[in-house]
C-alpha cells in the first residue's frame, strides 16, 4: 500500500504558498511587520492562518465573534475585516500595552467600530458574557496562555450558537504534545485539551497543521 503523501513546509515552500495566495491586506502587513520586531513578536499569527480565520468566517456567514487572547490585534484585525458592516468582534486580552498598538492599526483599517476590547481576565469576560444568554456568538478564536485552555474552550462553548466555530491556536506546540518526554505545564495542558476533545460528544473536530497547529470545532 502506497503511503500518504504530506509535504514538510521549507522557507523556500513557505514563500511560494504566500505568493499563490489572495495578497495580504496593507494594514496588516504592516502590522505583522511592527509585531514581529517585539520581543514577544513570535506570539503572533501568520499570514496564513489570518487568512483562513478570516476564510472561515465569511464561509459561515458569521455576523458576531469572540476573540479570547489579542496581544497586538492581527488576528482580531483579520477578522474584523472578513465580518459585515454591522459584525462585531468581542476581544479580551489583560494587556493595555499590547492592544494599544492593536487599536492603532484598527483604527487605520477602518474596523475600531467593529471591535469591542474587553480588558481584564478572560474567563471573568466569558462568565460576565454567558450571563447575558448563550448562543451569542458564530465563531470563536482562542490564542491565549495555555493552562487554562479547557477551561477556555469551555466557556466559549456555552456561547457560540449550534453550527458555529471555534478555532484554537497553538496545538501542535512545536511538536511537543506528541514526545512523551516533554511534561511542562503547557504541554501537559495542550495535550489534555487535544485528547479530550476527541471524543467530546460536544463538537466535531479536525486538528489541521496550520501555524503551530490549529483545532477547529463545530459545535453539534
Amino acid at each position: 500500500m502506497n503511503s500518504i503523501r504530506t509535504v514538510h513546509v521549507s522557507e523556500q515552500l513557505a514563500s511560494y504558498i504566500e505568493q499563490t495566495s489572495t495578497r495580504e491586506d496593507e494594514v496588516w502587513r504592516r502590522l505583522r511587520q511592527e509585531t514581529s520586531s517585539l520581543p514577544a513578536g513570535g506570539m503572533q499569527i501568520g499570514a496564513d492562518q489570518a487568512r483562513l480565520l478570516g476564510w472561515l468566517v465569511r464561509l459561515i456567514g458569521a455576523r458576531r465573534t469572540l476573540e479570547i487572547g489579542t496581544f497586538t490585534g492581527a488576528s482580531a484585525l483579520a477578522v474584523a475585516q472578513a465580518l459585515p458592516e454591522d459584525g462585531q468582534v468581542i476581544a479580551c486580552d489583560v494587556s493595555d500595552e499590547w492592544t494599544s498598538i492593536a487599536r492603532r492599526y484598527w483604527i487605520e483599517a477602518g474596523v475600531r467600530h467593529k471591535i469591542d476590547l474587553r480588558l481584564g481576565p478572560a474567563l471573568e469576560t466569558l462568565a460576565t458574557l454567558a450571563g447575558e444568554g448563550g448562543g451569542l456568538f458564530d465563531f470563536a478564536f482562542i490564542d491565549a496562555d495555555k493552562e487554562p485552555i479547557w477551561n477556555y474552550v469551555e466557556g466559549a462553548l456555552a456561547l457560540v450558537r449550534v453550527g458555529g466555530l471555534i478555532a484554537v491556536d497553538n496545538t501542535l506546540w512545536g511538536g511537543d504534545v506528541a514526545d512523551p518526554t516533554v511534561s511542562d505545564p503547557d504541554t501537559k495542558a495542550i495535550d489534555s485539551f487535544n485528547r479530550r476533545i476527541t471524543d467530546d460528544p460536544r463538537v466535531d473536530s479536525v486538528q489541521l497543521t496550520v501555524g503551530d497547529g490549529l483545532t477547529l470545532l463545530r459545535k453539534r
